[in-house]
């Protein structure tokens, strides 16, 4: 029969192996979501695009002043819109990772301390 302390740490590892799954869940699925929102804007892009050229020769501006100009603000504005999002998304992942091994760590240190006072009785 194990006795409590052992019993706590083999729950305390099998959740740390756990957030790790969920954790690479998440990473997939940001990737997938990532890979997606490309493929999305490629089209976007291809099916927008114009196939005459612009004006005034060697000036990137004057792609503006042509009719279909809609499409490419759309795109602009989604991809933008997109990339604050995933922005967003990824810094608030990192910051939960930051607090769970911090509160990793310091459930270590606990450990450690009261293993070490248990020897000394």
């Amino acid at each position: 029969m194990r006795d409590t302390i052992t019993r706590v740490e083999l729950v305390k590892a099998r959740v740390r192996v756990l957030r790790r799954n969920r954790e690479k869940r998440s990473i997939y699925g940001l990737t997938t979501l990532s890979s997606g929102l490309f493929l999305l804007l490629a089209g976007m892009i291809s099916a927008t695009a114009g196939r005459g050229q612009a004006a005034v020769w060697g000036m990137y501006g004057s792609m503006l002043l042509r009719e279909n100009v809609g499409g490419y603000v759309l795109v602009g504005v989604v991809t933008f819109s997109a990339a604050v999002v995933i922005t967003i998304g990824c810094m608030r992942y990192s910051e939960r990772i930051k607090r769970n091994d911090r509160q990793d760590q310091k459930e270590e240190t606990e450990r450690e301390i009261r293993d070490g006072q248990t020897r000394k009785k």
